[in-house]
């Protein structure tokens, strides 16, 4: 049985995938049609090692962008992006999970679905224990 083929929706990236960041253009330049500032709520940020962790808590607020793929990019996009963030669904030994969440585009306010990385629950139980948060959730703000 093969798994689903997973929707087509945006990626909101807050750390090292956002534009200017190093993996942005190693991973999404060139593979985009629209990339829009917004923020995810129900995230946190903490430190990692040279990028951020989002971990999922209530209240928390995280900065960032809606990244829009080519749809001639796109199934070559997720692959990468998934290896990169050492996400394989379903393995608990994977240090992100790939989640739907719902971001809010700055400009005009708008709701829209789309994937976010954040921290497998082994990470994020680790993080919220001994973790060190990126106060205001913005990691760009670390420099």
């Amino acid at each position: 049985m093969t798994s689903p083929t997973p929707p087509r929706l945006p990626f909101f990236v807050y750390g090292t995938l956002r534009p200017g960041e190093p993996n942005h253009a190693l991973f999404l330049r060139g593979r985009t049609v629209r990339e829009e500032p917004a923020t995810m709520a129900g995230l946190m940020l903490y430190e990692g090692p040279g990028y951020p962790y989002g971990v999922e808590e209530p209240g928390g607020a995280v900065s960032g962008a809606l990244v829009t793929a080519r749809p001639d990019a796109y199934d070559e996009l997720l692959v990468a992006l998934d290896r990169a963030e050492d996400c394989v669904p379903g393995d608990p030994r994977s240090l992100y999970d790939r989640i739907a969440r719902e971001a809010v585009r700055e400009g005009d306010g708008a709701a829209v679905r789309a994937w976010v990385y954040v921290a497998a629950p082994a990470v994020a139980a680790r993080l919220r224990a001994r973790g060190t948060p990126i106060e205001g959730g913005d990691w760009l703000s670390r420099r």
